[in-house]
């Protein structure tokens, strides 16, 4: 990894700005104002001041008027803030002139969200989707990690002399860039090849994807018993975890925990997790579990469907799982979500409310793509036998003379193995 500037000393006071323009709502700009709080939270950085302001148009320098900028630095100096944090997308310029104006480091959305993942990630292939977007968005943001820009540089490795440091830091960042894009791209393979091993044994998936914090993990554990990590903070876990679950009706299914999602998502993020989230795309069905104590949560379900299109994952059948009804004292919302999605399970994983449903209609699911098969097998083949019974829903069976006729329901990945033992082939 290439050198950079480090930051002076660690943050200690945060002040966090939200700005909206135009007949943008008020409302969802103060949503997404107390989601940042959230999310600042979770890099454990104290809040000092918040600050919700609204202007006329977007402006190139400071996105505002120069006017409003100088207030909210004012305010900002007055309330010991060591770092300006913008719930928008700030341009590298733009950071830069607020940087200049108000003496303290500067940050937007997008970069406490890279921080988050960057703490978060454990697995080799989290961290290094992590490496890559942080990365491309550091890329056109180099002029504000250096204090020597202006050295002139030569020798070996360089491009001879006259070329600045910023330019030889900008050729590292770009071979880094292709080289963890190139790592990438061997996780996928590997990846492909481990879907490909789960598909040989006939058992469906099952991606479970939500707005960050809505429960997917406890949701996993619950019905798993899987050991993953549960915390009320947003985006406690980025790495996929897979489990096998039995159903009622004797079908196993493989249950897949995705990384959360999150308004104003970084697009070099939802980019960078194609090979994490490509376990949506490539899942026979999803289970979609929302949070239904957030009065955001049909914002939610948005935002999550809108990832999904980008994916190409939202054509896939859903079941969709409001989750900690205990945590609603007003039935009205629960009424208005059943009129909404009557097709929905609503559930507590805290309590277990509703977890027998869920299980049951997630076997509804599979049933829907079982076959039925009329099989005369040989009571020699006992693997075979051993094999239905632990794979298929035994529906009937008979021995006749040296062999049993069964009825069996299958997932079609499964069926294909018992074609020579159907009866009227």
């Amino acid at each position: 990894m290439f050198e950079i500037k480090e930051k002076p000393k660690m943050v200690e006071k945060a002040a966090l700005i939200g700005a909206y323009c135009g007949t943008a709502s008020e409302s969802d700009a103060s949503s997404l104002l107390d989601e940042l709080v959230e999310l600042v939270n979770t890099l454990g950085i104290p809040i000092v001041s918040r600050q919700l302001v609204h202007h006329r148009e977007p402006h190139a320098r400071f996105l505002m008027g120069s006017g409003k900028a100088e207030e909210i630095a004012a305010l900002a100096k007055e309330a010991a803030a060591d770092v300006l944090i913008f719930d928008n997308e700030l341009t590298p310029s733009q950071q830069r002139n607020w940087e200049k104006l108000t003496g303290m480091l500067v940050i937007d959305r997008q970069e406490v969200i890279l921080d988050i993942f960057a703490k978060r990630a454990q697995t080799r292939e989290a961290r290094l989707q992590v490496d890559l977007a942080r990365m491309e968005y550091s890329l056109p943001r180099l002029v504000r990690a250096w204090s020597h820009l202006g050295k002139q540089g030569g020798g070996i490795g360089s491009k001879g002399e006259g070329e600045s440091q910023l330019e030889q830091d900008k050729r590292k960042i770009r071979g880094q860039i292709d080289r963890l894009k190139s790592e990438l791209e061997a996780v996928k393979r590997r990846r492909a090849t481990q879907r490909k091993d789960r598909k040989r044994a006939p058992v469906p998936n099952a991606a479970i994807v939500g707005y960050t914090n809505a429960g997917k993990s406890s949701l996993l554990r619950a019905l798993t018993g899987a050991q993953v990590l549960v915390e009320d903070k947003l985006f406690a876990t980025l790495d996929t975890t897979t489990r096998k679950i039995a159903l009622p009706n004797n079908q196993p299914l493989l249950l897949t925990d995705t990384v959360g999602f999150v308004r104003k998502l970084p697009h070099g993020l939802v980019q960078a997790f194609n090979a994490t989230l490509e376990e949506a795309v490539m899942s026979d069905f999803l289970i979609h579990v929302l949070d239904i104590s957030q009065l955001e949560v049909m914002e939610f379900y948005e935002t999550t469907r809108s990832v999904l299109h980008e994916l190409g994952a939202d054509s896939r059948r859903t079941l969709v799982v409001f989750n900690k009804i205990d945590a609603v004292a007003d039935d009205s919302v629960a009424a208005e979500m059943r009129a909404r999605f009557p097709e929905a399970v609503f559930i507590s994983v805290k309590t277990g409310a509703g977890l027998e449903e869920l299980v049951s209609r997630i076997g509804e699911f599979v049933a829907d793509d079982l076959q039925t098969l009329e099989l005369r097998i040989p009571q020699s083949r006992a693997d075979l036998i051993a094999r239905l019974h632990r794979e298929g829903d035994i529906r009937h069976s008979e021995y006749i003379d040296n062999d049993i006729e069964m009825r069996v329901r299958l997932a079609p990945k499964a069926a294909a193995a018992y074609t020579a033992f159907q009866i009227g082939r």
